[in-house]
Order: C-alpha cells, then sequence, then structure tokens
C-alpha cells in the first residue's frame, strides 16, 4: 500500500492493535504449552495448526504497525 493514501492511526487504533498483538502473543504460548502435554498425535497436529495461526496473526498485526510507522508523528521532547 502506499504511504500516501494511508491515515495514521489514532492513538484508539493504536491500543486495540496492541491488545490484539498480546492477546495472539498468550494464544500462542497457551498452544506451545497445550501441544507439550498432548499424548494424542492428531490433538498435538491440530494445536500445533492453531499455533500457527496464531503466529500469522500476530505478524500481520506487527506489520501493519510497521506500515504505519513513517505515518507517526514524532515524539520530540
Amino acid at each position: 500500500m502506499n504511504y500516501t493514501q494511508m491515515q495514521p492511526l489514532s492513538g484508539k487504533e493504536v491500543n486495540y492493535i496492541a491488545d490484539s498483538v498480546a492477546n495472539e502473543d498468550m494464544l500462542i504460548k497457551m498452544c506451545a504449552a497445550a501441544a507439550a502435554v498432548a499424548t494424542n498425535a492428531q490433538i498435538e497436529q491440530a494445536i500445533s495448526e492453531h499455533m500457527r495461526v496464531h503466529e500469522h496473526h500476530l505478524h500481520t498485526l506487527i506489520n501493519a504497525l510497521k506500515q504505519h510507522q513513517p505515518l507517526a508523528p514524532s515524539q520530540a521532547q
């Protein structure tokens, strides 16, 4: 996406994305813990797939923030 077409994120949007990043990170850790104790290979495989989905979500959110970084106002003091 071209930077000239994007608008800066509002504080509310940044907070929402930050919360979503934290949630996805928590879900990744929970899936990893569940997969580690799974005794059934099919269940472990399903949990591992869910973990990959959450990792994809996390990377998507982080990339969205990186794309908007050039539009963010500077924090000069």
